[in-house]
């Protein structure tokens, strides 16, 4: 009986993916009537993905933070499917509250010293570990050919706020005074990373700034969580429906704070920090997402500052669409354009 979940879990996620697989027209007639909001259309494929989540199992927001975990692993798994990679390999350095583990992707075919991306996982800083995110590591360092160093950072609410941040810093340093050892290019090192991934991408490339030592060449920011001090008009447009909701990022939030915070700290707030000199960026948003507005309102204030910066949101899409790559098109063919956006940041 204890295979039983599995089993169905299995079975689901072919069928989506089956689903995922008919002519659009058919994916269009499933879906049902477009939602438009805001003057955009909601993809087909994400409405119905949005319409099979409802037939799922409990959200993850709405069980124990610890059943939770095991959901947000395990849809991923679905979404990603089995990415195919040249070599994989685990390791743990001493990171500041103990063992940090790193997961080191390798595409095919790469050979002597190469860029590389130092990835930070979504999920509040609650959810996700280097297995909800494996496939989309996979995929970005295959697609964009480059290494990618996956971070295990500690999460709330064991680990409350800063200890992500700690960590995300301790991994870059890590990775900078490793690099040559590790057949990574030093001066080609970018930072990315996805919803709270990309807040803590954005925080390190200004802390190593500010801190005056060696800064990434590249950031890739990934639909990322910029602001806890004030609530943009996409956190109420698409509070409900759309897959990231307000009770995710309530529950986030009262476990990654503890009370008390400066909620503009730049180490918090990114959009709140001073981002003069720091590496040029792709910042990718998705359309039907609560955090779109401060993912663009970050970009402007990179281009403002005189960073170069390139904004694509991708409209008719979802939160969490980079962990989609093997569902459907849509997703597939965005994450393509952010691994090619990697490759060209750092080439």
């Amino acid at each position: 009986m204890a295979l039983v979940p599995q089993l169905l879990g299995a079975v689901r996620g072919v069928t989506a993916r089956s689903l995922m697989q008919l002519p659009r027209p058919v994916i269009a007639r499933l879906a049902g009537a477009p939602v438009v909001v805001a003057g955009r259309t909601l993809d087909p494929e994400m409405q119905l993905l949005l319409k099979l989540q409802q037939l799922e199992g409990p959200a993850a927001e709405t069980v124990s933070i610890s059943r939770g975990r095991r959901i947000i692993v395990a849809s991923s798994r679905l979404a990603g499917g089995s990415q195919p990679i040249g070599a994989v390999t685990d390791r743990t350095i001493d990171g500041p509250g103990g063992p940090l583990g790193l997961r080191f992707y390798t595409p095919r075919g790469l050979s002597g010293r190469s860029p590389a991306l130092l990835f930070f996982h979504g999920g509040g800083w609650i959810y996700g570990d280097l297995e909800s995110h494996d496939a989309t590591c996979r995929f970005l360092a295959e697609e964009a050919q480059v290494r990618v160093v996956a971070v295990d950072y500690r999460l709330a609410p064991e680990a409350p706020y800063p200890a992500a941040v700690d960590d995300a810093m301790a991994a870059w340093a890590w990775i900078v005074q490793h690099a040559q050892g590790l057949g990574i290019d030093a001066d080609r090192i970018a930072v990315g990373g996805d919803s709270a991934g990309g807040n803590l991408a954005a925080v390190v490339a200004q802390q190593a700034v500010a801190a005056g030592g060696p800064s990434p060449a590249f950031q890739l920011l990934i639909y990322p969580a910029t602001d806890f001090r004030d609530t943009a008009p996409s956190r109420h447009t698409y509070a409900e429906g759309f897959f990231l909701t307000k009770a995710f990022m309530d529950l986030a939030e009262e476990n990654y704070l503890v009370g008390g915070e400066d909620r503009a700290d730049p180490r918090l707030s990114p959009l709140h920090g001073d981002v003069a000199g720091v590496a040029p960026a792709y910042v990718v948003t998705a359309g039907f997402d609560p955090l779109l507005d401060e993912g663009t309102a970050y970009a402007d204030k990179l281009r403002a500052a005189g960073v170069r910066v390139e904004h694509v949101c991708e409209e008719g899409l979802i939160h969490g669409f980079v962990n989609m790559v093997a569902i459907g098109r849509t997703a597939p063919k965005a994450a393509r354009r952010v691994a090619a956006a990697l490759q060209r940041g750092l080439t």
